[in-house]
């Protein structure tokens, strides 16, 4: 009896050991990541008081940026870098909750000339930024980051990509943040050309839903032309965000495959331990919701579980990212993503132009 209460002390102190050593890096994680919430909600409530239209810069981002400030000003001491280090885990948790938010049976709302169109935005995007990525010499996985977040839904598509093709914290901070301060820009651009064509709500809507990334973005360029027109906008843009799982597990198998495969004898058997199970958990969950198991409570509530993840997640990246790592890249990133959103939104209008006869 003494000798199994002397086996199970060390084995509990352990445990709680352990679990000490995450508490300050979590809390540091948790007070970058709603500081970055509390900004984001700022200036949303400033713009509205005041009413402004300024652009919906996405907490996400603002996490990141805290995050940088604080990593190369003062410094992560020791004592936060195992409650740091857990923001993959939760990177893949934010993730798996994200399945929630995509219902795959949106897609069959929008109509077959509409589901047409984004089927060829998809394609043609991906093809373009990832020729665009490598004719500027961009790390692979940067600009399959980039690739995936211009033809998808920008954040999202980016978050799941990192976790699926393992890419670095500074890849993922770039391809994030030329992703949204180009979304911001459309929010204006957009509805401006928009009026000057004369768009119909249904083309405009069409339009925007095809051609710019990040939900946010979509929604208020939609609302800044119509009522109707943010409608289209959304339910285009929730057929491209519901490819994410696929076009994800797409390039996670691609990965799998290119990585440290030589000398592999059993490649099933070592692509199933390299694939990231979290895609799998992704569409599980989505599918779940889509087959309207989950009430519309329990959907908000893994959805603000999700972000409440990427919260810590991209928190995590900004205390673990050097300027000075991302300074090498100098701005081809920027310059590779704002090229590919130009040429994706003359592509995506160009589209809707000809398609205007059968859509109306």
């Amino acid at each position: 009896m003494a000798s199994s209460i002397a086996v199970a002390q060390p084995v509990s102190e352990g445990f709680f050991k352990q679990a000490a050593r995450l508490i300050p890096g979590l809390t540091l994680l948790t007070a970058v990541g709603y500081a970055g919430k509390i900004i984001e909600r700022s200036i949303a409530t400033y713009g509205k008081a005041h009413h402004l239209t300024l652009p919906n810069i996405e907490y996400v981002l603002w996490a990141i940026v805290i995050g940088l400030v604080i990593a190369n000003t003062v410094g992560v001491p020791r004592v936060f870098q195992a409650g740091i280090a857990t923001y993959e885990f939760w990177l893949k948790t934010g993730i798996v909750l994200l399945g929630s938010r995509f219902l795959l049976g949106d897609v069959v709302k929008l109509g077959g000339v509409s589901l047409v169109l984004v089927a060829i935005e998809i394609a043609v995007s991906l093809a373009f930024m990832t020729a665009l990525g490598r004719a500027f010499k961009l790390k692979p996985k940067l600009t399959d980051l980039l690739a995936v977040g211009s033809s998808i839904c920008g954040v999202s598509a980016i978050i799941a990509a990192k976790g699926a093709i393992d890419a670095d914290d500074e890849d993922a901070s770039y391809a994030i943040a030329a992703i949204l301060s180009l979304g911001a820009i459309s929010l204006f651009v957009f509805p401006l050309v928009g009026h000057w064509l004369r768009l119909s709500d249904l083309s405009y809507g069409l339009w925007a839903g095809l051609g710019i990334d990040n939900t946010a973005e979509v929604t208020a360029a939609g609302a800044l032309y119509s009522d109707a027109a943010a409608k289209v906008a959304v339910l285009a843009k929730t057929a491209r965000n519901a490819m994410i799982g696929f076009v994800v597990l797409g390039y996670a198998i691609h990965w799998a495959r290119k990585e440290k495969t030589a000398g592999v004898t059993n490649k099933a058997a070592f692509l199933w331990q390299k694939f990231p199970k979290f895609v799998l958990g992704f569409l599980l969950i989505s599918a779940i919701a889509t087959a309207h198991v989950f009430s519309k409570d329990q959907l908000l509530s893994l959805a603000n579980l999700s972000r409440w993840a990427f919260l810590l997640t991209f928190a995590g990246v900004g205390l673990r990212t050097n300027i000075r790592e991302l300074g090498k890249q100098g701005f081809r990133p920027f310059f590779v993503g704002a090229v590919g959103e130009v040429v994706i939104a003359f592509l995506t209008l160009g589209l809707v132009f000809g398609a205007d006869r059968l859509l109306r």
